[in-house]
């Protein structure tokens, strides 16, 4: 199944995205008052932030009374794997391994920590197949 990829977020709405995260469910005013913007933001401009947000599918809102009160509809790990895949596609030519071999080259990331990961992936993926492997029961004759 096709996933269908969200439009990139601003610096701006990344931050307010930041909030909403944080509080799981949030109004423009609390979002308004978190944000560390000089000059602050109007309002009008907080609540068009979060309206694109939701145009865009980050978001979705409910009335409490006449308030919109905004909830994230996309975890922030899965903005992070859409942005690095994005970086991997545009600078990379779609390899994960030269992204790493860049991050290892860079000090990014340590060889170590790779390894680390490869051992953990390698546990889950054993455990998976555990999980789904058919249990052989002997079978039961007449009468037993």
């Amino acid at each position: 199944m096709a996933r269908q990829e969200k439009p990139p977020l601003s610096d701006l709405e990344n931050k307010v995205m930041t909030i909403v995260w944080q509080q799981q469910e949030v109004t423009a005013d609390q979002v308004r008052q978190q944000l560390d913007s000089d000059p602050p933001l109007k309002d009008s401009t907080v609540r068009t932030i979060l309206r694109r947000l939701e145009e865009k599918g980050y978001v979705s809102h409910r009335l409490d009374g006449r308030t919109y009160v905004y909830a994230p509809q996309v975890r922030s790990q899965s903005v992070a794997a859409d942005a690095v895949r994005s970086i991997i596609e545009r600078f990379c030519g779609g390899s994960i391994e030269t992204l790493l071999l860049g991050m290892v080259d860079r000090e990014v990331v340590s060889p170590e920590t790779l390894r680390k990961l490869a051992d953990k992936i390698a546990e889950q993926e054993k455990q998976a197949k555990n999980q789904t492997a058919p249990s052989k029961k002997p079978r039961r004759k007449r009468g037993e």
